[in-house]
Parts: C-alpha cells; structure tokens; sequence
C-alpha cells in the first residue's frame, strides 16, 4: 500500500512561490495552497500516483480534503461535501 503521510516520491517536488506552496508531480503543480483557498489540477493525466500525490499534500499540511475515484469519475470529499472533481478547480479554505 502507498504511503499517504508525507509527500514524497518519484518526480516530485515542493515549492513556494507567490504566497502559494505548490507540490508539482512531473511538471504539473498538482497542488497549490494557501491560506485562503486549494487549488487541484490534473495536467490531464488521471492516475492513481496524481491522486497519491494529491491525498499526501492534504494529509501532511493538513488541507481537509480527500480525492478518490468511483466507477472511473473523481470526486473530492472537502468540508462535508462530495464535489466532482474538475481540473483547475479550487477550494475555499475559509
């Protein structure tokens, strides 16, 4: 089973930049936070290392949210809300 507490990995990297930490898998921020809003993003490429990397950003800085797959669609488990998951899309912190 992945180890989902800490971000780390393969192609994986974490910065800060424009009052954004950003976890970037190849060359995708697939994360970006800060303390106002979440903003998650796919580059296009659904797979499980993508979601691994973006459950271990919100497990290791505590974000709240929880993205997993069902029947082959995505979905984002955020602040008692099941949403469905859209690149670019972006969650309110507060």
């Amino acid at each position: 089973m992945a180890q989902t507490q800490e971000v780390k990995g393969v192609a994986t990297s974490i910065r800060t930049e424009n009052g954004y930490t950003a976890v970037r898998y190849h060359n995708t921020d697939v994360v970006q936070f800060n303390n106002e809003k979440i903003i998650l993003n796919t580059g296009g490429h659904k797979t499980r290392t993508t979601k691994l990397r973006m459950n271990q950003t919100s497990n290791q800085y505590d974000l709240g949210y929880r993205v997993y797959a069902k029947n082959h669609e995505w979905y984002v488990d955020f602040k008692d809300e099941t949403l469905e998951f859209e690149n670019n899309m972006v969650l309110n912190r507060k």
